[in-house]
């Protein structure tokens, strides 16, 4: 894995970063639509060049475009296009692929990938609308090109997420049903089982090899050899070469959380979920202790890794787990049938699919009713996963003391989460905790509220508009098209409206401005430029930049430079605070600003605290608080060490989100107090 990892980072393809160049490559994966509307797939490019150099070469690419046209590429076909190569950060490849022009198509698709392709459209084109017509081609066949954002968020939230696509259980319903069929067609085990082996093998081309996928494939590839063989079954055994099979032929999965939570759920359901029936039924009925103790056991062996990567626990997946569970088996095999005669009898497919709407549907509103429930929100990463592993292991070490542990557990998360509340009472301005991004919002009372940002984690800025109450937002203030402060927005009009929206008069880039637009319609949308200014309730807001027409500067220090510094930046001020807010400006367009600005109250960082700062336009602002959003762990290094060092020089209080999470404000005969989500023994939360 570390040669190949080395190979990639060291490919020919390393001489094209930052420049375009003409490519030819072949179709690894599906296109699937992604969050901010434009279209991802990994391809293998095999010849890059340009005016000057050319290159034979075989290393896979992340290619990205707006172009509606590559929904219809499949797996195999060529293409060439002129794209924009990136370094990229997803280690199994080797760049980044923007290509904002056409696609064209070099070669036709085999007869093999034209059959799978045309069974997987003809189950998203029958499968209908709404949630259930998104769910059942995923669930069924592992397509999500359907599924909204809020949706799987939902689903996410709920515990359900592995029923967004294709799972191991999924796969194993398949494939008992398919070894059922086979006995009225094959007399002898022996052939049906060969039968089952080949249909299996089609199966997971036409779902393409997820890891739960491929997990589920080399349990069942041990199983049906142990059946031919009669030399018997051992599930554990089986999930462990099912582990070993995978890396040895994808090592890239044992850096995939999906694996990791497929093998452990298998784990907990082989290991666990036993001894729970055994306990759960000296109290319970033994049916309802069955159905209990599976998503119980999954939960338990998953916690450690789902606090690691979101950051909180629901305690009502388990419930929603278990009323989903009768619902996936029909949908599973009536939506299998329904995409096999899907390209041939359409009219079969259409039938069988409105039956099994019926239980999609169900499985929608249970995640919908589940994600409106809290959850307990711990510290991300090592401290997460630290803090469950522990608390795992404690229950087991003293299961004697059970009952006692689990009471106090509750009184003490309890009395933590209402000390530690957030924003906790009233606020004047609230900066979100939504990565490495940008989103802040000023209370205009009424569960009203002016956004400036939404970030780029469409779940993370709801959740956070959530808690502070806002339901409406009078205007929204985009400073720039970049995704970490646009990419949020599906999140952010989730059952709230916007009467205004202030942008850039610069819209790269383009696929980003054109999600904004797109998601907004009805919004009535201006163009913020230098001069305008406008009074929204008892807020007055000064629009200092950018001007309409490009401004040039000599230096500007990074590739992205130009589009930070057509941010809009505003000073904000009402009767008890000032406030200012420059999106990512850097250097050229602060030092031109630093005679229009005056001291502040507030002042939201430029660019998230990065080392490109003017000095003297923050000694204009001196401001008594500076926030920094920025995400934990971001590789980009941000804040900088003498930003901070700065601020705090000029006698400036510094919150940043990635240490303090998020900032509320509270303004009171004008002096600040600052309320943190996060603090030195805030580490559990509920809601």
């Amino acid at each position: 894995m570390s040669l190949r990892q080395s190979s990639l980072e060291n490919s020919q393809i390393s001489r094209f970063f930052g420049q375009s160049a003409n490519i030819k490559a072949v179709v690894i994966t599906d296109p699937n639509r992604t969050v901010n509307g434009s279209y991802s797939f990994i391809a293998r490019v095999e010849n890059i060049g340009n005016s000057s150099i050319n290159y034979s070469l075989r290393v896979p690419i992340r290619v990205i475009t707006p172009n509606k046209d590559v929904t219809e590429l499949l797996p195999g076909q060529h293409f060439t296009a002129t794209a924009r190569i990136v370094q990229s950060k997803e280690a199994r490849v080797a760049a980044l692929v923007l290509i904002a022009q056409k696609v064209v198509v070099s070669t036709k698709a085999s007869r093999w990938a034209l059959v799978l392709g045309s069974i997987r459209r003809g189950l998203r084109i029958h499968s209908g609308d709404g949630d259930s017509g998104a769910l059942i081609p995923g669930m069924v066949l592992g397509d999500t090109s359907k599924q909204s954002a809020e949706f799987k968020a939902a689903m996410k939230r709920s515990g359900l997420t592995h029923l967004v696509a294709v799972s191991g259980a999924n796969f194993a319903l398949v494939s008992a049903f398919v070894l059922w069929l086979m006995q009225f067609i094959f007399p002898t085990m022996k052939y049906r089982l060969s039968a089952t082996a080949i249909s299996l093998i089609a199966f997971i081309a036409l779902v393409r090899p997820s890891p739960s996928v491929l997990r589920a494939a080399a349990m069942a590839a041990v199983l049906l050899v142990a059946q031919a063989s009669k030399r018997g079954r051992d599930s554990l055994p089986a999930l462990g070469f099912a582990m070993a099979a995978v890396v040895l032929i994808d090592p890239w999965q044992a850096l995939d959380a999906g694996f990791a939570l497929s093998v452990l759920a298998t784990a907990g359901l082989l290991l666990f979920a036993p001894i729970l029936i055994s306990k759960l039924s000296r109290f319970i009925p033994l049916k309802i202790a069955q159905a209990l103790a599976p998503p119980i056991a999954a939960v338990v062996f998953c916690s450690p890794i789902i606090v690691a990567l979101s950051g909180y626990l629901a305690p009502m997946s388990i419930v929603a787990n278990v009323l989903a569970a009768p619902l996936v088996a029909p949908i599973t095999i009536i939506g299998f049938i329904a995409a096999i005669f899907s390209p041939i009898l359409p009219f079969i497919s259409v039938v069988l699919i409105w039956f099994i709407r019926f239980p999609a549907a169900a499985i929608a509103a249970i995640a919908h009713w589940g994600s409106r429930f809290p959850v307990l929100s711990l510290s991300t990463g090592k401290t997460g996963f630290l803090i469950v592993a522990f608390a795992t292991l404690l229950f087991f070490l003293f299961k004697k003391w059970f009952k006692q542990i689990s009471i106090c557990t509750l009184i003490l998360l309890m009395s933590i989460t209402w000390l530690q509340r957030w924003p906790g009472g009233e606020w004047q301005i609230a900066n979100c905790d939504i990565g490495q991004g940008d989103s802040m919002v000023i209370n205009l009372g009424a569960h009203r509220g002016v956004v400036i940002d939404v970030g780029p984690d469409a779940e993370l800025e709801d959740q956070c508009l959530k808690k502070l109450g806002i339901n409406q937002i009078p205007l929204l203030i985009l400073s720039h098209f970049h995704a970490d402060h646009v990419s949020g927005l599906p999140g952010a009009i989730k059952k709230r409206n916007v009467a205004q929206l202030w942008i850039s008069p610069n819209a790269e880039p383009i696929i980003e401005s054109s999600m904004v637009l797109r998601n907004l319609p009805g919004t009535k949308v201006v163009t913020a430029i230098r001069g305008m200014s406008a009074r929204v309730e008892n807020l007055t807001i000064k629009v200092l930049w950018p001007t309409l027409a490009a401004t040039s500067f000599e230096q500007m220090p990074g590739e992205g430079s130009t589009i930070n510094n057509s941010s809009i930046a505003t000073l904000i001020t009402s009767n008890e605070f000032s406030i200012f807010s420059g999106g990512d400006l850097e250097p050229p367009v602060q030092q031109l600003l630093a005679a229009d600005v005056g001291s502040v109250d507030i002042y939201k960082v430029c660019h998230h605290g990065s080392k490109y700062q003017d000095l003297d336009f923050m000694k204009a602002l001196r401001p008594k608080l500076s926030i920094i959003s920025v995400g934990a762990g971001n590789t980009y290094g941000h804040p900088a060490i003498q930003t901070i060092d700065a601020l705090a020089r000029l006698g400036s209080e510094v919150v940043r989100t990635d240490t303090d999470g998020a900032i509320a404000v509270q303004v009171k005969a004008h002096r600040l107090t600052v309320r943190k989500a996060k603090g030195r023994f805030n580490l559990v939360r509920w809601g």
